[in-house]
């Protein structure tokens, strides 16, 4: 992935297994709604899996993140998601009320491109 945005913005969290199926069908529709916001670039949205890991002589196993999943939000500046339109957009259709209770262990980060 390549971004050609000054900022990234990384959401991650973790749902309920039994919300799993509904988290990403909806979160396919909030995106939807961020991305018409002014500034924000694309939006790509991934799950966290195990890996091995070649390093110093030797394979590493390496569990799954925690939180599990991911979405890279490539924006114009850190100010977007401080924007009334970032915070219509978050309040719109299912999210809120489907999958915000279910979500947790959240973190947000914002890093600048360099």
């Amino acid at each position: 992935m390549t971004t050609e945005a000054p900022y990234v913005m990384i959401v991650s969290m973790d749902v309920e297994p039994a919300k799993e199926a509904l988290f990403n069908e909806v979160y396919d529709e909030h995106v939807r709604f961020l991305l018409e916001v002014p500034g924000v670039r694309a939006v790509s949205r991934m799950k966290g899996e195990p890996f091995q890991l070649a390093i110093a002589g030797g394979t590493k196993d390496m569990p799954a993140p925690s939180p599990v999943y991911t979405a890279i939000y490539e924006i114009d500046s850190p100010q977007v998601p401080a924007s009334p339109e970032w915070a219509a957009a978050v309040e719109k259709g299912r999210w809120p009320s489907e999958i915000r209770p279910h979500t947790s262990n959240r973190v947000h980060a914002m890093y600048r491109k360099v």
